[in-house]
């Protein structure tokens, strides 16, 4: 207790200490990976300059120099707090020494108030919470074909990259984790993380694959929030989310996917060779705190992970930050940035609304979530030969059978039950097991399901204990925001989700069930049978953008005013993702107590991104994290299976979904190509500086606020934030005319030509200069892209950049402008 409570009754005491809230205090001083020395009885530990843009080597954090300054800067932390205020009345929860420097601490509003204003003190923030962004997919990528084999094959693709996931965990005996009949792997000497072990079995929740495993609760404790029993105080999912996001970007390859005696194909992650560290700071009810999600990416980066994987995002914008770039999450990635990891952050599943984004910063890659081309469909065949066409991943009734239909609202036990809200079939004992058995049961689907209090695998139990053949679920309303996905199921069943198909098969029942003046029945007389909805239906309509995808504009601060740099980066596969679960998670009703399972969300295409980043990190191990990202990005398409352009689900005015044809705002770049992301010619290079330089150009950001953040001041310009090197151009106001400066690098191993074209919709003109230009392996060259409103139309104009080189590499970037006056 942190309150002297001799005389108070305890009940009061108890208040007094909830008002404890948890804060992020940075302080004056330089983070390990920027100070260049200047502190007596110090060395410098900085990560050399960015002159050489595209030769990032790490800081070596075991270095004698590295854990003296970092100790010293923890000492500096508890001497301040110490001045400041009396011990026991506070609670240091972590020092962050590495990418930041500064600490997070439980204390009282008013002790919060007292460090705002201390001297040494920069920036003083309340801690929030942040939530998790709810397998074919190698295949339709084309990974087995075009990008392993250059890795050495499947075997040997992501070798010695080590993917950081900060996450809800790992479930580490999992087949898709598992060492058996791989060959061995040895130690990576750059990484060294901790193992913890687990604190039941002592095992260690490593194995080599399996390289790193940590856990971070401190605030989620000191919040109140954390329970040892279901969130287990070590790296053990309780969730199923973070063994689901390891699986898809590190996983096995080949690992079969078995539920219900049904094989549903082989799960593979995107670097099925990566090593996986885990860094749990997400837990199943709560989601988790910024302090711990800090803690855990600066931990990561000093340990000396490549890649990280982020599945998770801010709930609501912090309080103080007004500068969306600037929130504590962001500041603390670009420091990661900075020490050469390439950062995958889930773009938020806020979608189809505009500036629904989650992930705001040029420095972070932020991945959409599109539908790929597996489509799963089944159909319920009506005696009167009416085909109603549903979803649902069950096997048929038996071939040439029908059977009789039953509502479950005409076989309640008694009328006293429909408090319970029968028909949604949860509870067998409600209902008549004489009348159902042999039978297809018909529920109605309810609001219970969207908010997650029923499930389809309820159904599924419920009509198998009553000795039911199948199930059929009506949805007869439309639910706003409801996702309908396919489950898998054990018995027949159907889920009919259109509600116009629904009220066909209910007149059908109704026409077909005699009934009594009481309007009992008098006797069953509909019949149907329910096919297979095993297999999918591979589509040459995808990919789509997923309606629930978060859209862009990018803002540049939390009063939504647009930002000068497109969001989100990178489209990748998001939607009905097979993938690990681990068997005590809880995250997905259906999928309770199963080693796999099938869910949607930003979640899973981000960690498809950090796969196939580590693949192009293992053939380019020199590239910067921008160099990486804009690999992904010039050469991603924005055409479908079927050469269309790509189209994204949105709702239309009756709320119900529809497709539009997709921008950049849905899609950034386009859809990955990891085949041509990792010989992509030409790249976009950036760094630290840049980062810095389009923080201080970007109008409205405060320079105090920059310094506090980064420690540096502004004294450098690009003249308009849009100039920032990115591989796309976006100018949120243009006024008149504006010239945007672009510098290429070639990567490749030859001198080649480019010729550059352009083109706008009409309201923009775009011009591109020069329009050729011949660069030599190596050099870097610039060119400039002036754009002009010729109308104001109040919305965004949308065009490309296109540059083709006489050696067959093909660079494309988007262009957007809104144009203001003439």
């Amino acid at each position: 207790m942190r309150f002297g409570c001799v005389f108070m009754p305890i009940l009061l005491c108890l208040v007094v200490s909830a008002k404890a809230e948890i804060y992020i205090v940075t302080v004056e001083g330089e983070p390990v990976v920027s100070y260049k020395g200047g502190v007596d009885g110090f060395e410098a530990t900085a990560v050399e300059s960015d002159d050489d843009h595209h030769h990032h080597d790490k800081v070596d954090s075991t270095s004698e120099v590295v854990v003296s300054y970092a100790r010293h800067l923890e000492k500096r932390h508890d001497m301040l707090l110490g001045m400041l205020f009396e011990s026991g009345t506070y609670d240091k929860l972590y020092s962050y020494r590495h990418l930041i420097n500064g600490f997070a601490v439980d204390l009282s509003p008013e002790q919060a108030e007292t460090l705002r204003h201390a001297p040494g003190v920069k920036s003083v923030e309340r801690d929030w919470k942040v939530k998790r962004l709810t397998t074919h997919t190698p295949e339709f990528l084309g990974l087995p074909t075009g990008v392993w084999p250059s890795g050495g094959g499947h075997d040997r693709a992501g070798e010695d990259i080590v993917i950081g996931l900060v996450d809800s965990g790992i479930y580490p005996h999992h087949p898709s984790f598992t060492t058996y009949n791989t060959e061995p792997y040895g130690p990576v000497s750059r990484y060294r993380g901790k193992c913890e072990v687990d604190p039941d079995t002592k095992r260690s929740f490593c194995n080599g694959k399996i390289i790193g495993a940590q856990h971070f609760a401190r605030a989620a404790i000191a919040a109140g929030a954390f329970n040892p029993i279901v969130d287990f105080a070590s790296p053990l999912d309780g969730d199923g989310h973070g063994s689901h996001t390891a699986s898809i970007a590190a996983g096995r390859n080949g690992i079969p996917v078995r539920m219900y005696g049904h094989e549903f194909g082989k799960a593979s992650g995107m670097a099925p060779r990566a090593r996986i560290a885990v860094y749990k700071a997400l837990y199943r009810l709560f989601g988790g705190f910024v302090a711990d999600v800090v803690a855990a990416i600066d931990q990561a980066v000093h340990d000396g992970v490549d890649i990280l994987s982020l599945s998770v995002g801010p709930n609501s914008p912090p309080s103080n930050t007004k500068t969306s770039f600037l929130n504590p999450f962001d500041a603390t990635l670009l420091g990661a940035v900075k020490a050469g990891v390439f950062v995958a952050q889930a773009a938020g599943n806020g979608g189809p609304f505009p500036k629904s984004l989650v992930s705001y910063s040029p420095w972070i890659a932020t991945v959409a979530a599109a539908i790929d081309d597996r489509r799963y469909k089944n159909h319920l065949i009506l005696g009167n030969g009416k085909i109603i066409a549903g979803i649902g991943l069950s096997p048929s009734t038996r071939l040439n059978n029908t059977y009789t239909l039953v509502a479950a609202n005409d076989v309640l036990l008694d009328s006293s039950v429909i408090k319970y809200s029968p028909t949604d079939c949860q509870r067998p004992e409600v209902l008549n097991k004489n009348l159902i058995k042999g039978n297809i049961l018909l529920c109605g689907y309810s609001y219970n399901f969207v908010v997650g209090s029923a499930s389809i695998k309820k159904v599924s139990e419920t009509a198998k204990a009553l000795g039911a053949v199948g199930f059929v679920l009506c949805v007869e309303n439309v639910y706003p925001g409801a996702k309908f996905d396919p489950v898998p199921v054990g018995l027949p069943g159907i889920l009919i989700t259109d509600v116009s198909k629904s009220k066909e098969l209910i007149d059908y029942y109704n026409i077909s069930t005699p009934r009594d003046w009481t309007g009992r029945v008098k006797s069953f007389k509909g019949t149907g049978k329910i096919e297979d909805g095993l297999m999918p239906i591979l589509h040459k309509s995808a990919p789509q953008v997923a309606l629930f995808s978060a859209r862009g504009p990018n803002i540049k601060d939390f009063s939504f005013q647009e930002a000068d740099l497109l969001k989100p980066d990178i489209l990748a596969p998001g939607s009905l993702i097979w993938g690990a679960w681990s068997l005590n998670g809880t995250d997905e009703p259906n999928y309770v107590g199963k080693g796999f399972a099938m869910i949607s969300g930003t979640s899973m295409a981000a960690p498809h991104i950090a796969g196939i980043a580590a693949l192009i990190k293992q053939k380019h191990p020199h590239w910067s994290p921008a160099a990486i990202k804009s690999a992904l990005m010039t050469t991603s398409t924005t055409l479908d299976r079927a050469g269309n352009p790509i189209l994204a689900q949105q709702y239309s005015e009756t709320e119900a979904m529809n497709l539009v044809k997709a921008t950049p705002f849905d899609y950034g770049s386009g859809h990955v190509n990891p085949r041509a992301a990792l010989d992509p010619g030409l790249i976009f290079d950036a760094g630290y500086e840049d980062y810095l330089g389009f923080l201080c150009t970007t109008p409205g950001i405060d320079v105090h606020e920059i310094k506090n953040y980064t420690n540096s001041p502004c004294n450098y310009t690009m003249g308009h934030p849009s100039n920032l090197n990115t591989p796309s151009i976006t100018v949120s106001h243009l006024v008149r005319t504006r010239i945007v400066t672009r510098t290429v690098t070639n990567v490749a191993d030859e001198e080649e030509t480019y010729v550059i074209t352009a083109r706008m919709q009409p309201a923009v003109a775009i011009d591109v200069n020069p329009p050729a230009m011949t660069i030599k392996a190596g050099a870097s060259r610039k060119f400039s892209v002036t754009l002009t409103v010729r109308s104001v139309t109040g919305t965004y104009s949308f065009g490309e950049v296109l540059m083709k080189g006489n050696r067959g590499h093909k660079v494309r970037i988007p262009v957007l402008a809104n144009g203001y006056s003439r």
